[in-house]
Formats: C-alpha cells, sequence, structure tokens
C-alpha cells in the first residue's frame, strides 16, 4: 500500500467551460477569441472541524470579534487602525464644534449689525425731525420778522409829540439845585434838537438794537421806509409818460433785439407774439410785417430799413488826377509776391 492510496492523482484542468466567439473588423476581417467562464468555488467545512473550532473559540471571540477583524490583520495593525478611528471622531467632533461656533458667530454679527442698522435709523430719522422743526422755528421767526418790518412805521414828529406828553404827565422829582435843574434843561434841549435832526436816519447802533421804540427792524426795511418816504416827499410813485421811440427794423430782426430798440422788456415782447398766435422765443428772427405790429402795439414809430438802403448811404469817392501818383507793377510767381 503506497501513499498514493485513496488519493486523487494532482493534474491541471480548466476551472470553467470555454468558448469561441468570432469577432468582426472593418474590411470583412475576421477573429477568433477564446471566452473562458469560471465557476465560483464554495468551500464547505468539515463536520469535525468546525465543532473542534466551535468549542475552542469561545475564549477569544470575546475578545476579538471575526465579523469586525479582517483577516490577515495583526493586532499592532488592528490597533493602529482603531486610534486613527478615534482620531477621525476627534477631529469630526471638533470640526462640528468649530463649525457651531462660526455659525453662532455670525449669527452674533448679523444680530449685531442689525441692532447698528436699527439705531443708525431711529438716529437719521431723530435728527431729521430736529432738522424739521428747526426749520419751521426759523420759517416763523421769519415770517413774525418781515411781518414786524412791514408794519407801518411811527411818524417822528408823533413820536416826539408822544415822548412830550409823557413828560408832561410823568411826576417831577424835587430839584437839588439850580445849576442840576439849568443842565438838565440844557441837555434835554440838545437831545430834543438832536434826535429831530436825527428822525430820518439810520445808524448802526439803531440797526442792531432795533431802532426807536425798542423794535427790531432790519436794514432792508429801513431802506424800504427810506424809498417810501422819499417817493412820498416827491409826490408819490405814478406811472411815468411813455416815451414813443422811432424804431428801425431791418428785414430780419431778432425778438430781444427788437425789444432793447424798443426799452421794452422781453418777456413783454414775447407775450405779444404769442398773443398773436407766435411761439417764439428771444433769440428767434421775426419779419417786418410782424415787427411792425408788435411796435405798433406798444406805440412806437416804425422805420423800415434794408440792405440797399446802406449801400446808398456809402458814397464813392473820385480820386482827382493831380493826385493820382504811379506805382511799379507787382509781380506774382505762382501766386506769390515778389
Amino acid at each position: 500500500m503506497n501513499d498514493t492510496d485513496g488519493k486523487k492523482p494532482l493534474g491541471l484542468r480548466g476551472g470553467g467551460r470555454s468558448g469561441q466567439v468570432k469577432q468582426s473588423f472593418s474590411h470583412g476581417r475576421t477573429k477568433n477569441v477564446v471566452v473562458e467562464t469560471k465557476r465560483k468555488r464554495v468551500v464547505v467545512p468539515k463536520p469535525g472541524a468546525a465543532s473542534a473550532g466551535a468549542g475552542a473559540g469561545t475564549g477569544v471571540a470575546s475578545d476579538q470579534d471575526p465579523t469586525k477583524r479582517p483577516a490577515g490583520i495583526s493586532d499592532a495593525e488592528l490597533e493602529r487602525r482603531m486610534k486613527a478611528l478615534a482620531a477621525a471622531k476627534a477631529n469630526e467632533a471638533e470640526e462640528a464644534r468649530q463649525r457651531e461656533e462660526e455659525e453662532k458667530a455670525r449669527e452674533e454679527e448679523r444680530e449685531r449689525r442689525r441692532r447698528e442698522a436699527e439705531e443708525k435709523e431711529r438716529e437719521e430719522k431723530e435728527r431729521a425731525e430736529a432738522a424739521k422743526r428747526k426749520a419751521e422755528e426759523d420759517e416763523r421767526r421769519r415770517v413774525a420778522a418781515e411781518a414786524k418790518a412791514a408794519a407801518p412805521a411811527e411818524d417822528p414828529a408823533a413820536a416826539q409829540a408822544a415822548e412830550a406828553r409823557t413828560a408832561k404827565t410823568a411826576p417831577r422829582k424835587p430839584e437839588r439845585g439850580p445849576r442840576v435843574a439849568e443842565d438838565r434843561e440844557t441837555r434835554g434841549r440838545v437831545k430834543a434838537d438832536d434826535s429831530g435832526r436825527r428822525a430820518g436816519k439810520l445808524t448802526l447802533n439803531q440797526a442792531l438794537s432795533g431802532g426807536e421804540g425798542g423794535r427790531q427792524r432790519s436794514v432792508a426795511a429801513m431802506k424800504r421806509k427810506q424809498e417810501r418816504m422819499r417817493q412820498k416827499a416827491m409826490g408819490g410813485a405814478g406811472a411815468h409818460e411813455k416815451v414813443v421811440r422811432d424804431v428801425q427794423v431791418p428785414e430780419a430782426i431778432m425778438v430781444s433785439e427788437l425789444a432793447n430798440r424798443m426799452s421794452e422788456r422781453v418777456a413783454d415782447v414775447v407775450k405779444s407774439l404769442m398773443k398773436m398766435g407766435m411761439m417764439v422765443t428771444q433769440n428767434q428772427t421775426i419779419d417786418q410785417d410782424t415787427a411792425e405790429l408788435i411796435i405798433e402795439e406798444f406805440g412806437h414809430r416804425i422805420h423800415r430799413v434794408s440792405d440797399a438802403d446802406v449801400e446808398q448811404v456809402i458814397d464813392t469817392v473820385e480820386d482827382k488826377a493831380e493826385d493820382l501818383q504811379p506805382r511799379p507793377p507787382v509781380i506774382t510767381v505762382m501766386g506769390h509776391v515778389d
């Protein structure tokens, strides 16, 4: 009995089914390809080995689970992998914590910006309301000042009479002596003469302190008062006498030039043209007929002129024979005078 009894001989054979496939190419070329299909190998453990392994491996299964530990990995490699897994979990937790902190910081920043925007908007609204109240107060003061300036000024003579009545009705103090009474009378007479002389004049102190009677009057109001008094002295501002002018009108004239020759306002001339149905401006030209209508409407006289009239004005002066003198000829070479 030799060692080979009961054993199958060793040999090489295909692990799967083989076949051929014909592969076609262009231009009619073909090629046979061998295709081998392998079958899946199924390992069935022996019953004795399975029971022995189950009895011996009960103590090891408590420490290491075969399903969690791949085959062919040592304890050092497994420990290294476990440390790497723990480090990865720690890094992931740290990153999650950092993301939460960053999100919280961004939320706080957004809240802070929102509060700042609301505070800024509230301050701007308060400033706008304060500016509006100040503008209204300035407007009321300006209106009050204009109303006070437009009020009719008190007549100087009436003011002097009122002062005299006040002086008469005021209780007289006992005289301290003849010298004091005489000095007071002299000063009062000089002051009365000075006030009568300066009644119609404006001084810097009066303009700054409010003038007579403690009233605050502006310089413009005092100028208007002086202008009214001057016009009243001249007999009032009546209508001025109309001045009739001789207006020379060429064949075409600008509206502004026509108004200048008539000494009228350009706006009045344009308004008259618009009433006639001509929508023109001051820089546009009109003909003689239209200009004649405008001139007659404003009460002036028209004189028509033309370019021929201007040429007739120019006199041609004839040279006398005894005044003529000979001169050398002018020679030009290709347009250049030598």
